[in-house]
């Protein structure tokens, strides 16, 4: 019997939907994948990330003025060392670069 425990990651992302939509590809490393209005699906198979997105929001920081949306990433089949190496290629994926 597989017993399969969900892990969840919490951040706060400085992005829009659009943003997010126009990116996960590079970050799931594939297009298979369902979207929804506010996430995706990808599945493998006895591994499931469920990536949802909160509102959008904006941070305010005097004049200037960042997109913010929550996004959370639930983990269903996978190795902490699998998740740990997912999450580090997400972040790689999404750098914004600035200065």
């Amino acid at each position: 019997m597989i017993v399969l425990v969900a892990k969840s990651v919490a951040k706060e992302m400085g992005l829009t939907h659009a943003d997010f939509f126009r990116t996960i590809s590079s970050a799931l490393a594939t297009d298979n994948y369902q979207r929804s209005e506010f996430g995706v699906v990808y599945k493998n198979g006895h591994r499931r990330l469920e990536i949802i997105l909160g509102p959008e929001s904006n941070r305010r920081i005097a004049l200037l003025s960042i997109p913010s949306t929550d996004v959370t990433m639930s983990f269903s089949g996978y190795t902490d060392d699998e998740i740990t190496e997912f999450v580090a290629r997400f972040d790689r994926v999404f750098r914004r670069g600035g200065g």
